[in-house]
């Protein structure tokens, strides 16, 4: 009989298909920590053999996006701008708590600089290419870039990225894995370089919804497991209208309906609404609204510094905070909790909402590098439909719904603050029924 393969092997498989030069590691990684993973690997290789108990993530290979400190280590948060700072006295929260869990963090993963975008490029370190038609070289997705390419690539088998506007969503629905946003402040923050305290969290990308609950409940310190779902009441999703559907383009809307359509024959309600919350939050996101105004707060002294060395495109977005009165600010945080009260109490019968995580599949690298205006009319699509969920407070997963062999397409399962285990359920769920009908035969 065969021996089934150790730790240590799979560790030196991530590691070679990282290395191989034919593929996207040089553009997913800023570092390879391969000596201390195979040292890792070995020692739990050898406490299995002696049966000792080990952690949750034991053996677990992982890369964490460059925006979390590491002891000794510069974050570089994607930017040549943070060359010679300070180097991080300790590991970020989350850091230490995947390497009290077990997991071997593989690397760290490019990024779009300072996660101040939706599409994932990087003029300073590269762009790591989407794994759905590759020769065409189109986005990852951002700012999560590399997160999601090194697990597409089985440069790892999961990964943690931070989402402000869909930034883990967003490249898990382009590449066809699974996104978890949380609920912000269940996951902290602290060693995290931040964009907007007010939107920041942080979560995993994984090929499964249950990879991601075992990584969630690490980061949250809550290691649980969802409970199965209730199968007297079948679950009632909101399909949202408003916003989410325009602009879709041809896959994603066939995708989207087809998804609802499946969702519906195997028994969940679906019920249509508008939301007056939703339609009302463009008033806190005008002119950049709370991100920008608190992205360039931490920024200020450092522009004035280095402002040459970001990329311009990131520095025109966080600029635009220097024209945000204080007044302004106040008022929009104000506004931002009666809508989150507002849409909590439009949540009220439903188990979750529904709706495309992106409007589109991933457009080409090459299209976007070359107009400042395709860029920027891009981004803005990307994250229309995500940031709803950062703005209200909520917590929100993506699910690959594609059909086999077609370009991925995220649905997006929206909940309530602070209902992160229970959408993780539902998410399982959902995810069994659409492979059951997806894949079947595959």
């Amino acid at each position: 009989m065969a021996l089934a393969p150790t730790i240590r092997a799979k560790v030196e498989h991530c590691l070679e298909n990282a290395a191989d030069p034919r593929g996207e590691g040089s553009n997913t990684f800023t570092r390879i920590y391969a000596d201390e993973a195979k040292l890792t690997a070995d020692y739990f290789d050898q406490a299995l053999v002696l049966r000792i108990e080990l952690p949750p993530l034991a053996g677990m290979v992982v890369s964490i996006k460059d925006l979390f400190d590491a002891t000794g280590e510069v974050t570089r948060a994607g930017s040549r701008a943070r060359t010679g700072e300070e180097p991080a006295p300790r590991d970020a929260e989350i850091v230490r708590r995947l390497r009290e869990a077990g997991a071997i963090i593989i690397g760290r993963t490019t990024m779009t600089e300072f996660a101040f975008s939706g599409l994932g490029l990087n003029p300073h370190f590269g762009t790591p290419a989407n794994p759905w038609e590759r020769d065409q070289r189109r986005i990852p997705g951002g700012s999560s870039s590399g997160a999601a390419i090194s697990v597409t690539d089985r440069m790892a088998e999961a990964a943690i990225g931070t989402d402000t506007g869909g930034s883990v969503r967003i490249p898990a629905a382009l590449c066809g894995l699974v996104g978890f946003k949380p609920t912000a402040r269940t996951v902290p923050l602290q060693g995290t370089l931040p964009l907007s305290p007010s939107f920041d969290s942080i979560g995993p990308l994984a090929p499964s919804v249950g990879e991601c609950a075992r990584l969630y409940g690490v980061l949250s310190g809550h290691n649980v497991s969802p409970q199965p779902p209730s199968m007297r009441h079948p679950a009632t999703f909101m399909v949202l209208k408003n916003q989410v559907l325009e602009d879709l383009d041809a896959q994603v809307a066939r995708t989207y309906e087809q998804t609802l359509n499946l969702l519906s024959d195997l028994g969940f309600k679906l019920v249509e609404r508008h939301s007056s919350a939703v339609a009302n939050l463009a008033e806190i996101m005008q002119d950049g609204g709370i991100v920008a105004a608190e992205a360039f707060e931490w920024h200020e002294t450092l522009l004035g510094r280095k402002g040459a060395a970001y990329d311009p495109r990131v520095r025109s977005r966080i600029e635009r905070g220097a024209k945000h009165r204080a007044a302004d600010y106040i008022r929009r945080l104000q506004l931002r909790t009666r809508l989150i009260s507002e849409w909590e109490r439009e949540l009220t019968g439903f188990d979750a909402v529904l709706a495309p995580t992106v409007p589109t599949i991933a457009p080409r690298i090459g299209e976007l590098e070359t107009s400042d205006e395709a860029y920027s009319r891009a981004n803005l699509l990307m994250l229309r439909n995500t940031t709803i969920v950062n703005a209200l407070d909520g917590c929100a997963i993506s699910l690959p719904c594609q059909e086999p062999a077609t370009a991925p397409v995220g649905l997006m399962v929206i909940g309530a603050s602070r209902s992160d285990w229970p959408l993780l359920s539902l998410a399982a769920e959902l995810e069994s029924g659409i492979k059951a009908v997806r894949f079947k035969g595959e």
